[in-house]
């Protein structure tokens, strides 16, 4: 944290540090690097969080606000435009010699798949929370992802400045709504407009923060009278906190109550990187107010590569445990993350080396695709700006070129040490929309575009309807179809026309059913000749499908098993109703035969594929529907009619919350019915009523609404 200076000042140290590290060409060692994102709901203020950090680190010489569309971060024009982050945005800068890998990720929900991906190799988060909304929807959902990939994290409650600001109440939120162990640093001085710094509950003083420079000159000062009480029960607190985690703190509390502040660093540290505590400060970003502050706890609080646990994962042939410690003598191993098409560079792969050294020109392997390539270059990533480098170590993360066959999660490692990483998990989506190109000239530049885009984003899916002949573009929200649809305009320049928006729905099957299928048919002459037998079950909803061949290599050879799994995938891509994908339904093979000369694997797979579509005929499909969760700020007075619009929709009520002179309603409701939903709302409310919403889960539609459904 910031060194206690009484009554004087501090001025920030980024802009040497960064100056000197780039004419040296220096590396940190990996004990320095921080590889960090920021994560919280739309609106929390993150990429001004971001665009301070910059700033105050040396990295920009100039304050972006999001208000005029002129951040760094948010460099696309749609996010500009619309003053969203919508996809991830990578960028290194240094703090008290510290190398700072940041990403700043989204908070709308249609693009939480950048969330998930960028949590899935970072080593650190800042959840930022609203001071006047405290924690809203995404931020659980952010919350749950860094959770599940058990990544530390530290809490800042922004926003300070704004008139309803209620520092206590949001801490006491946070604590309800996400269990999240917290370990108040700060207290506010003042909140709304009277707010003008912080408390700092480690040293017991004050940090106010210079108006005329924008906030670069740090002031340490006294602890006033009128705030000692509430400072002196708050470090108690806190020092009780986090003697619970630390058996050092514990030991220098039990001699003292007053624990050394260097004690109480390194048992905060301790329990943060074993995410048994999560730091908790506040400040106001638009207003210059609380980020040094952070950026002391980011180096002081988040751990190194070098503190988290080696990467696991396992060996392409043998599937046996393989375990690469983050050190740069161990053999290579390394995850992309996110796929970008850059105008100069080509196909670029954001890439996270846990392992080893990436070095440019090197040869690196890729277990999925069974393919060595060459990377062509390696670059630090800035934004939009990329920056030439000889090597990635072990810990950082950068871009490479020329590594064309990978695509979001593939492994690269050595050839002759090989290892695949658990690739990363993403939701399905749950609206589409049909596209078509404006004149055959453009129908190239179409597919071209189309396949770039589903290429970055794992959760933009295209299809062709094998009826209509339509390509269809399915994504997680009416916003990620238009911004995609706004990029094949204005950045792949190919005029298309699209249509309306449309619920993606998915098929499942009800009951355990068998079926056989005896492929016998002559093809270019000869008779070919395949004969499978396929039985189907129910999963658990949101357990996916899984696919296994029982049967031995002589009633199935190695070289049918390739072909039957791909028919088993192809049956399961449209399913037996209306031709949705089918999900939740384990496949498998319990009977074969074959002829030596007249099986091929023409035969193998079309077999496969009939014989599960018989199996799903009889298993009694069903259509399922995406269900989002919505939750609702109202007024009071408009809570039954609000209500009553809900039970129009089919919607259930999970919860309600009393909030001072407002109710929040938090529901389950059916996609298909909350088209226009916001528009509603707004006249119900008369504009004053708000919601967020979110995919939850597919769930059974009823069979009444299936011919709705099937002809829509």
């Amino acid at each position: 944290m910031v060194t206690a200076l009484e009554h004087s000042e501090q001025i920030p140290m980024g802009a040497s540090t960064v100056a000197r590290g780039e004419a040296a060409g220096r590396r940190c060692s990996i004990a320095q690097v921080r590889n960090f994102g920021i994560v919280a709901h739309i609106d929390a203020g993150k990429t001004t969080v971001s665009e301070r950090i910059l700033y105050y680190t040396g990295r920009v010489h100039k304050m972006g606000e999001v208000h005029d569309g002129n951040t760094v971060m948010d460099w696309m024009p749609q996010e500009q435009e619309r003053g969203i982050t919508i996809t991830s945005a990578a960028t290194t800068c240094f703090w008290r010699d510290r190398q700072l890998n940041l990403i700043d990720t989204p908070g709308h929900v249609d693009f939480t798949a950048e969330v998930e991906r960028s949590l899935r190799v970072l080593d650190g988060a800042i959840g930022v929370f609203c001071a006047v909304a405290g924690v809203q929807p995404q931020s659980e959902t952010v919350w749950r992802q860094a959770q599940s990939y058990g990544v530390p994290r530290i809490a800042f409650i922004n926003k300070m400045d704004r008139i309803g600001a209620r520092f206590a109440w949001v801490v006491d939120h946070i604590r309800a709504r996400l269990k999240a162990p917290l370990a108040v640093l700060q207290l506010p001085i003042g909140e709304g407009d009277t707010f003008r710094g912080v408390v700092d509950l480690l040293r017991m003083d004050t940090l106010t923060f210079s108006e005329e420079d924008q906030g670069a000159r740090v002031f340490h000062g006294p602890l006033p009278d009128h705030l000692r009480a509430a400072a002196e029960a708050a470090r108690a607190a806190l020092v009780e906190a986090v003697a619970e985690q630390s058996e050092t703190v514990l030991n220098a509390f039990l001699n003292s109550p007053d624990v050394p502040v260097d004690v109480l660093m390194a048992g905060i540290r301790e329990a943060t990187v074993a995410n048994r505590l999560v730091p908790l400060l506040c400040g106001s970003a638009l207003r210059n107010k609380g980020i040094q502050p952070l950026l002391d706890a980011i180096v002081d609080f988040l751990p190194s590569p070098a503190d988290v646990p080696p990467v696991t994962g396992t060996h392409p042939k043998t599937g046996a445990e393989v375990q690469r410690r983050p050190d740069e003598r161990e053999p290579l191993s390394a995850l992309v993350f996110k796929v970008s098409h850059d105008p100069f560079f080509g196909k670029m792969l954001f890439t996270r080396v846990y392992s080893g050294v990436l070095r440019k020109g090197a040869n690196v392997w890729n277990p999925r695709a069974r393919s060595r390539e060459r990377v062509a270059r390696l670059l630090e990533i800035h934004a939009n700006q990329r920056r030439d480098v000889e090597a990635l170590y072990a810990g950082e993360i950068g871009g490479i070129v020329g590594v064309r066959g990978a695509t979001t999660g593939d492994t690269l490692c050595t050839e002759n040490q090989p290892l695949l990483l658990e690739a990363i998990a993403f939701p399905e989506p749950v609206i589409a929309m049909a596209v078509e190109p404006k004149s055959a000239a453009d129908r190239a530049g179409l597919e071209a575009a189309l396949r770039a885009l589903a290429d970055e984003d794992p959760t933009f899916r295209v299809r062709v309807d094998t009826e209509t002949g339509q390509t269809i573009i399915s994504g997680m929200g009416e916003l990620h179809l238009e911004i995609a649809t706004d990029r094949i305009f204005r950045e792949f320049k190919v005029q298309a026309n699209a249509g309306r928006p449309m619920v993606s729905f998915r098929e499942t099957i009800r009951e355990p059913a068998e079926a056989e299928h005896v492929f016998r048919r002559e093809i270019g002459g000869r008779l070919r000749f395949a004969r499978l037998h396929v039985a189907v079950a129910p999963r658990e909803r949101g357990a996916g499908n899984d696919i296994e061949i029982t049967v031995g290599p002589e009633v199935l050879p190695a070289e049918f098993r390739g072909p039957v799994e791909e028919g088993l995938r192809d049956g399961l891509s449209a399913g037996v109703l209306g031709g949705f994908a089918v999900m939740d339904v384990a496949v498998r093979v319990t009977a074969s035969e074959f002829h030596p000369t007249e099986s091929n694997d023409v035969a193998f797979r079309t077999a496969a594929t009939l014989a599960l579509r018989e199996a799903l005929k009889a298993a009694k499909p069903a259509i399922l529907e995406p269900v989002m969760a919505l939750e609702i700020i109202t007024p009071n007075e408009h809570l039954g009619d609000i209500l009553n619009d809900l039970n129009t929709r089919r919607a259930r009520v999970r919860e309600m919350e009393a909030r001072e002179d407002a109710q929040i309603v938090r529901a389950d409701a059916p996609l298909m019915e909350l088209f226009g939903y916001a528009t509603r709302l707004r006249s119900l409310s008369k504009g004053r009523a708000t919601c967020a919403m979110e995919p939850r889960c597919f769930e059974e539609a009823p069979e009444s609404l299936w011919a709705r459904i099937l002809h829509r």
